[in-house]
Parts: structure tokens; sequence; C-alpha cells
């Protein structure tokens, strides 16, 4: 009877919090109390349950995954400030035109997280320019969260091959696997999540059109300080290259090394070094902007504070409903649920990953707690690690972007955009639709493959 009491506590601390965060609410300090909500349900005692498990899970994830925040928030406010970002948005932009503003926003966005740039920064970074996008070709600015979200929050984060982002490196850790894990699969989902979510905004738009709505001006909206005019021709490569070079230092500098017998690095540890290369990059195309670098790295490493705190409090949660009894109902559940480990795998991270409003806390925890199993169960049934890696970092991308997301969170801040304005493109792109096809994918690759 605890157990099933302890369940409950776990969804009403879970309501409480997407509550709380859909009204606008920081996920710091309702993310505490959401946990003592579902310890009390629990039974544990509440300073316990906060100076212990809440504080000591928040604590390692920042632990853990500090210097890839760090690093990607400096290396995309570095973009931002010396117009890098800009320069290769605005080349995109001049290539496709004004008529197809919604692919002048994504693909950036798309790039851009493929290039290490942390999508919290990517916010930061697009919106400026989405905006001007969407002033021109007189869209509704409310409908530009749900493209932002659409090219920043799912398909580079979670489904292409050699991703850097940190929802494509944690099951690493878990299954010794690297950032190229299961490519067929990891195509196949990003054509299914892709197709359905543009399609999805261009009716969008074309329903906006038809109602005769406008872009209306936002008078919070504040440009970029550097002076485009008198940046070269040739600047948009300075948005380019470093994206590059942070890709093949993470998915194919760690092999060469390895191979040679040099050196083998963890992902943690690549991508480091492959942040690294991309901030140098980045400083080196830009040298004449000199005065311009150590404010935006001042300033990029103050902002990677405020990211990875809402990651980490919604991890703390996490680490809270994972010591209550409740939870060991919900892991029996996902361990004995019929059909495939892979199916299993991916409700396990969706349902956690939501239930801490974060693609990484939740599949952490999931990882941490179910991995082992899902591993010697692989093994005896011959399943590739690289599938239980592929849907796990899929399934991290759907449930995390409901309403209490810290990056939902900071998209609408930054857009200056209520939840009932524009959230419905938000969940629709980067929640329902990949939901959807972790579920579909792992379903049919746990039947078939």
């Amino acid at each position: 009877m605890s157990s099933v009491i302890s369940l409950v506590g776990i969804l009403v601390g879970l309501c409480l919090l997407i509550c709380l965060a859909y009204r606008g609410h920081t996920i710091i300090w309702v993310a505490p109390i959401c946990a003592v909500v579902v310890a009390v349900f629990g039974g544990l005692n509440i300073l316990d349950a906060y100076l212990g498990d809440y504080l000591k899970g928040a604590a390692d994830y920042i632990i853990s995954w500090f210097p890839a925040f760090f690093l990607g928030a400096i290396y995309g406010k570095l973009m931002d400030a010396t117009g890098s970002a800009r320069s290769l948005a605005n080349k995109l932009v001049s290539l496709i035109g004004p008529r197809f503003a919604l692919l002048a926003v994504i693909i950036p966005c798309l790039l851009m997280t493929y290039g290490g740039i942390s999508l919290f920064v990517v916010v930061f970074v697009i919106y400026p320019m989405g905006y001007a996008i969407y002033r021109e070709a007189d869209l509704p600015r409310t409908l530009l969260p749900g493209a932002i979200a659409f090219g920043a929050f799912g398909i580079t984060m979670t489904a292409i091959p050699g991703s850097p982002q940190i929802q494509n490196l944690i099951p690493t850790n878990y299954y010794e696997t690297d950032a190229m894990a299961a490519p067929l699969l990891s195509i196949v989902a990003a054509i299914l999540i892709a197709v359905p979510g543009y399609l999805y905004l261009e009716w969008r738009i074309r329903c906006a059109r038809k109602k005769g709505l406008h872009f209306t001006e936002d008078e919070k909206q504040t440009d970029c300080s550097f002076d485009a005019n008198a940046l070269p021709s040739w600047h948009w490569l300075s948005g380019l290259l470093p994206l590059v070079v942070v890709v093949l230092m993470l998915n194919v500098l760690p092999k060469l090394l390895k191979q040679a017998g040099i050196v083998e690095w963890s992902s943690s540890q690549a991508i480091v070094v492959a942040l690294l290369g991309g901030i140098v990059m980045t400083c080196l195309m830009n040298l004449k902007q000199l005065k311009a670098l150590l404010p935006a790295i001042n300033e990029g490493a103050n902002g990677s504070l405020t990211a990875i705190m809402n990651t980490a409090c919604a991890v703390g949660f996490g680490s809270v409903v994972k010591m209550v009894p409740g939870f060991l109902l919900l892991k029996s559940a996902m361990l004995n649920m019929p059909g495939s480990i892979l199916f299993s795998e991916a409700v396990a991270v969706n349902v956690l990953a939501g239930a801490t409003g974060s693609a990484s806390g939740g599949m952490s925890i999931a990882l941490e707690a179910l991995a082992p199993q899902y591993l010697a169960k692989a093994a005896e049934i011959g399943v590739n690690p690289e599938y239980l890696h592929r849907i796990a970092s899929l399934a991290s991308g759907g449930l995390d972007t409901l309403p209490h997301n810290g990056a939902v969170l900071t998209l609408l801040a930054v857009s200056h955009c209520s939840h009932k304005e524009s959230y419905l493109d938000v969940c629709v792109t980067s929640c329902i639709i990949p939901v959807i096809v972790s579920l579909l994918l792992a379903l049919v690759w746990g039947v078939f493959i």
C-alpha cells in the first residue's frame, strides 16, 4: 500500500511541477518544493531527502556535465558576439530566401546543434535572426518558438549520428558505444521526425495567413551590437568552420588517436576537446574583433550557470523520485513490460524525461537504474548495444519538452511569448512526434532486427 501511495505522490509532484512551470515559475525553486511533496508521500524524511538525495543528484549531474555546458555556452556566445552565427544564418537566408522563412530558421538550428552549440545557447543566437526573418516574411512571431524548438530540441540532439550533444553522449557511459551508434536507425528516426514536423509547421503558417495574421513587433527585442556591415563577405565561413571542427574532433580525432595507440578518450573527455577546438577556431577567425572576445567569454561562462542549474534541479527532483517506494513499482513495470527491451527502454526514458523535464536528466536516471539489466538481456538475446544507445537517446527527446522543461522555459522567455501563445507548436514538433517515433522504432527494431 505504501508503494501505491508513493506512486500517487510521484504523480502529484510531477503535476505540480508542470503546473507551476506552465505559469512561468523558475524550476530552481519549484523542483525542490515538488521533490518535498514526493518525499512526503514516499515516507522519506524531508531534510534528508532535500539535503541528501536532491542535492546529491543535482551535484553529481553538475560534476559530470558542467564542462560541456560551460564550454558550449562560451563557444555559442563567441559565435553570437562576433557575428559568426548571424553571418552563417544570413548566408543561408540569402540562398533560401524569405519565402522559405521556416527553413531559414530550422537549418541554422540544425547546423549549430550538430556543430556542438548547446540548444540553450542556440535559442539566444537564433531568435534575433529568426525574428528578422519572420518580420520580413510577415509571419506571426508567436510561431517562431515552434520553429526554433523543432530545429534545436530534437533531430540533431538525439537522432543524427555523431551529434556532440550530451543527449547523444550519455548512453556511451552505459553501453560502451560511441556517438555514431546505430547510424541506420538514427537516419530513419531523423526522417520520421523531420517530415511530419516540418509539414505541421508549414500548415500552421498557411493557417495563419488564411486568418490574416501578421507580424507584430516585440518591444523587448534588442539586436546584438556587432556591425554586420563591417564584416567581410567571407565571414559566414567563421560560422561554418568551427561547427565542422567540433564534429570532426568529436567523431574522427578520438578514433585516429586510439588507432595510433596515443590515447583513448571517454565521450566526456572528447566533447571537452572538441568544444575547445571550436572556441579556438572561432577566435582565430575573428582576431580583428579581439575586443569582443573576452567579454563574450565572460558572458558565456556566466550564462552556462543558468542552463546547467535548470537541468540539475530537474535531475535533483528525479533523484528523489528514484528513492521512494513508488519508483520500484515503475522500475518493475518497465523491466517486466511485454515486448522487446528496446520498447521497455523507450517507455522508461520517456517517462523519466517527462518526470524530470530534462532529456539528459531523465535519461541519466533511467540508465543508472536500468541499463545494467538491459545490457545483460541484450547480451542474452544478441541485441547490439548500439540500438539501446540510440533508442535511449531518441526517447530522451520526447516527453522531456513538457511545459516545465528548462529549454522550453528559456525559449519562451527569450521570445517573450507565453505558453498559451506558442507552446502548442513546441509540443507537437518536439514532444508528440518524437514520442511516437521513439516508441514506434523501438517496437519495430525490437521485433524485426
